[in-house]
């Protein structure tokens, strides 16, 4: 093939085993200098010495040798795991044994963590592409090359649900599968945020290593020190990529600084701590050993392979599972296919599955709760499932036949013959943090009440929630305050908000309590409360700083660190303990206020301290609805002047209800009024013209920013359509009756 081809070459080796065929996908990336998609060169670095070039360009094949350069010492062993394999044979066979099985020291199962926004998602996009796993348009097994941009392929193809997209955030933990010269990589894509920390904490233990990505700007955040603590409790050792290196306030050496005392402070072992790190830049598709410097280009060469090279040689095998013993596996998701039903998905502990095995399902406590006989056995291929025929101790499987009474999450898949006297026994389950924040569901009673909704009963909304808890490990249910009401309990607003979006989009209607922290009694006083606090990490101006920080301190905030950003002037870095139930209004609208929209905020659970009393949020009255219809400019107009409005006739023609909340009073108390009048119609001709209507830009808020807003006597009407926010007793004079007891 001639060097100035404008399209790489997808090479393939059909590899024949007793009961399937493998295809393998090498990299190949030949590219012309007169592509229109390729990026500017830059200098090689003298840290690395190149035996092969094409015109130029690098060749992703090309024998690399790697002088470490890092601000503190590190062992050889750390610099060795850095440099990328040397590929004295293109193309390598995926080893199956006489079983149909893929051999153990050829699978490599990994989770991409990191703290939000920092790049997991996209990197995961960038190994699909290079794999050659995916098209431009979407499917599987094509040729890819990192020159091709993001017009070319789809945007984060790993959040594939329609929150994910509308959000551009990752909520669920999702697995993959590419095949790279010889070996098969399981990649695990998790979540960035603290109130998803529960989808990280339930596949950690279907891998044998991490990729902790790390923002080369921002360093290591709030959440980063929680899915590295995770990583390192179960004993991973992580590999480090520091991405967005291309960027001009990238500050690679002070990150790995942070980075290394991060290691420290979490206890991490020796042989953890001594971990390879690569710079990337996934948007662009390319990953060194080398820190690239600020904002310099690449040489249009330069891919993904550092990073295949790595996984394969830093990533232990599962080799430790033992495939002699009977089949055993811990489900750790539940999928759904409308042929085969649905489908279990975790890693083979034990043994070898084959189709048509039996199969018993039993809980943490050892009670079986389901069998059945395996019909279908799926791997993963990229973002599509294949079909096999067996699979051993290792290998990342979803299973289909199995029927349970209930569950499915921290369910034990095992064998029902050949344990001994003992018989099965369940395997152990990783504990997950208890959640944070409550809040009670109820069955929609408003006068409106099935207009927009088809599922109404509290049965219907007990059975959909309750069907949600068996796969969401974070959620607790409990009984509520009344006999048609749930209590449910989550990691955070997010958290619950995202199920609420849910169900509102599967046509439920019911309405929402104010979250509320959750306490716990306090062993050491008989007659204390322990609540939850968070670790609050601010980066903000500093001339908005001081408003932060007043706010924060009146809801019971003490400040732990106040110091300049290194990374961009007239920043400040902010770190307080804030009580959860501080948080939950103020990060609703109320921070991006105070900072003008130039600062962010982020928070992790902490640990259960003594309950610091009650505070002041400071939220002013509110302006009440006093009849019902549908609002009318001409009765808004005068109004306001009481508050901040809600609603706006312009923009929605939304129903009005005696007791629905349409804005907020500009003083402590509330305020009732009448949206809804409309001007009266004569036959008089009048001597002047009508006054013109003129209305301010309504308050718009989502779903978990009026989670955040309401007081304690408010609720939040949720239908398919519509968010209101109203009082949870809707009739005026009932309502003072029940104030005045």
């Amino acid at each position: 093939m001639s060097a100035h081809s404008t399209l790489s070459t997808l090479s393939r080796q059909v590899i024949s085993s007793s009961r399937r065929r493998y295809t393998v996908p090498q990299l190949s990336f030949l590219s012309s200098p007169s592509s229109s998609r390729l990026l500017p060169a830059r200098p090689l670095s003298t840290g690395i010495r190149l035996s092969a070039r094409t015109n130029g360009y690098l060749n992703s094949r090309s024998r690399v040798e790697v002088e470490s350069r890092r601000p503190f010492s590190r062992s050889a062993t750390a610099r060795a795991a850095t440099a990328p394999a040397l590929a004295e044979e293109p193309e390598e066979e995926i080893v199956a044994d006489e079983q149909g099985t893929l051999v153990a020291e050829k699978i490599r199962n990994i989770a991409i963590i990191a703290h939000v926004d920092h790049g997991k998602t996209t990197l995961v996009d960038q190994l699909l592409r290079q794999s050659g796993t995916l098209k431009p348009n979407g499917d599987v097994a094509s040729t890819s090359t990192p020159e091709n941009n993001d017009a070319t392929f789809g945007q984060r193809v790993m959040d594939s649900n329609d929150l994910e997209k509308e959000r551009g955030i990752t909520i669920l933990s999702k697995c993959t599968s590419i095949d790279y010269n010889g070996t098969n990589i399981n990649i695990v894509d998790t979540p960035g945020h603290a109130d998803f920390g529960g989808e990280v904490e339930r596949v950690l233990n279907m891998v044998d290593g991490v990729a902790l990505v790390v923002d080369a700007t921002d360093g290591p955040m709030t959440q980063t020190r929680f899915v590295l603590s995770k990583a390192l409790a179960r004993g991973l050792k992580p590999l480090v990529v520091l991405n967005k290196a291309d960027r001009s306030t990238a500050r690679p050496a002070q990150v790995e600084s942070d980075l290394f005392d991060l290691f420290a402070t979490l206890g991490a072992t020796d042989e953890q701590a001594d971990y390879p790190i690569l710079y990337a830049s996934a948007k662009q598709g390319w990953a060194t050993t080398e820190a690239p410097e600020p904002g310099q280009a690449v040489t249009p060469g330069e891919n993904m392979t550092p990073l295949f090279d790595l996984i394969c040689s830093h990533v232990p095998p599962p080799a430790h599972l033992d495939r002699t013993k009977p089949f055993s596996m811990l489900t750790v998701q539940i999928e759904s296919d409308p042929y085969v039903g649905v489908l279990y998905l975790g890693r083979v502990s034990s043994g070898v599955l084959r189709v048509n095995d039996t199969v018993w399902a039993l809980d943490s406590n050892g009670k079986k709760v389901g069998e059945g006989k395996v019909k279908k056995l799926f791997g993963r291929r990229g973002l599509d499932r294949t079909e096999k025929d067996a699979a051993g101790a290792g290998e990342i499987v979803s299973i289909a036949g199995i029927k349970m009474g209930s569950g499915g999450v921290n369910v034990t898949l095992v064998h029902p013959e050949g344990w001994g006297e003992e018989g099965p026994q369940p395997l152990p389950t990783t504990p997950i943090d208890p959640p944070t924040i409550s809040v009670v569901v109820y069955p929609n009673d408003s006068p409106l009440a099935g207009q927009e909704g088809s599922k109404l009963t509290s049965q219907m909304i007990r059975d959909r929630i309750y069907k949600e808890a068996e796969t969401n490990v974070a959620l607790h249910v409990l009984p509520g305050p009344t006999s048609e009401s749930l209590e449910l309990r989550g990691r955070g607003v997010l958290h619950l908000g995202v199920l609420f979006e849910t169900l509102r989009r599967e046509g439920f209607e019911l309405c929402i309590g104010p979250p509320k922290a959750v306490l716990i009694p306090d062993p050491e006083n008989p007659h204390g409360m322990l609540e939850p606090v968070e670790e609050c990490t601010v980066m903000v101006r500093d001339e908005y700083a001081g408003g932060v920080v007043q706010k924060l301190t009146m809801r019971k905030g003490e400040m732990v660190s106040y110091e300049a950003d290194d990374a961009q002037e007239g920043w400040v870095r902010i770190v307080m303990d804030v009580p959860a139930r501080g948080l939950i209004g103020y990060m609703a609208g109320e921070f991006k206020n105070d900072v003008h929209g130039q600062g962010t905020i982020n928070h992790i659970f902490k640990a259960y301290l003594p309950f610091r009393g009650a505070m002041d949020t400071g939220r002013n009255g509110a302006l009440i609805s006093m009849a019902s219809g549908e609002a009318s400019g001409y009765a808004m107009m005068p109004l306001q002047a009481r508050g901040t409005m809600f609603i706006s006739p312009q923009i929605q023609a939304l129903q009005c209800i005696p007791g629905m909340v349409i804005g907020e009073s500009s003083k402590a108390q509330d305020l009732y009024l009448n949206p809804c009048v409309k001007k009266q119609l004569t036959n008089i001709r009048a001597a002047g013209a009508d006054e013109k209507i003129v209305l301010a830009s309504p308050r718009t808020m989502t779903l978990e920013e009026s989670l955040s807003y309401m007081a304690d006597d408010e609720l939040v009407e949720v239908t398919p359509k519509t968010i209101r926010l109203r009082k949870l007793i809707l009739d005026e004079g009932k309502r003072k009756r029940m104030a005045k007891k």
